[in-house]
C-alpha cells in the first residue's frame, strides 16, 4: 500500500471517530440529561461565566467541528475547534484530578488523547476523501501548516476564553481563611 494512501485511511479514520465523538459531545449538552440549563449550571459551577453562554458555544462548537470534520472541510481549523474546547475541559475540569480518567473527579488523559489526535489530524489534512481535497485546498490545509493551525487557534482560543471568562471559586485557604 502507497504511504499515500494509508495516509487517507488514516485521515479518514481519525476525521469520522473524532468527528463523531465531537457531534455526541454537543448533542449531549444540547439534548442529554439537563440539556442546555444542565451543560449552563455545570459550567457556571466550574467558573466558566455566564454559563449560558458558554453551554452554547461549547455545543455549537462541537456540533459544527464534528460536522466539518465527518466532511472533511477546513480539517485543520475544525480540529482547532476540538483541541479548544477540550483545552478548556483539561484546564476547568479535569486538571486538578491528576492523568487518569479512573480517578475521582475524572483524570485528564480522555481530554489530552483528544487534542493530540486532533493535532495530528490537523497535520495530515482532510485526505483524499474529504471536500478540503474536492475544493482543491488539501495540500494548503495539512502539514506543518495544519498542525499550526489546529494546535495555535485551538490553543489561543481556548487560553483567551479562560482569561476572558474563567473565575473559580476560591477555596477558604486561597481566601486566607
Amino acid at each position: 500500500m502507497a504511504a499515500d494512501t494509508a495516509v487517507d485511511i488514516a485521515s479518514l479514520v481519525l476525521r469520522a471517530s473524532l468527528g463523531g465523538t465531537l457531534i455526541a459531545h454537543g448533542w449531549n449538552h444540547a439534548f442529554g440529561g439537563g440539556k442546555i440549563a444542565g451543560t449552563a449550571g455545570w459550567f457556571e459551577s466550574m467558573g466558566l461565566r455566564p454559563g449560558r453562554l458558554h453551554a452554547l458555544m461549547a455545543t455549537g462548537t462541537e456540533l459544527g467541528a464534528g460536522v466539518l470534520l465527518l466532511l472533511g472541510l477546513l480539517t485543520p481549523l475544525a480540529a482547532a475547534g476540538a483541541v479548544g474546547t477540550m483545552a478548556v475541559a483539561l484546564v476547568t475540569a479535569h486538571l486538578r484530578n491528576g492523568f487518569f480518567i479512573f480517578r475521582p473527579g475524572q483524570g485528564y488523559e480522555y481530554v489530552v488523547m483528544i487534542i493530540m489526535v486532533a493535532c495530528g489530524l490537523g497535520a495530515l489534512g482532510g485526505g483524499t476523501v474529504s471536500l478540503d481535497r474536492a475544493l482543491g485546498i488539501a495540500d494548503d490545509l495539512s502539514g506543518w501548516t495544519g498542525l499550526a493551525v489546529t494546535a495555535l487557534a485551538g490553543g489561543i482560543g481556548a487560553a483567551l476564553l479562560l482569561a476572558a471568562f474563567w473565575r473559580p471559586a476560591r477555596t477558604p485557604e486561597e481566601q486566607g481563611g
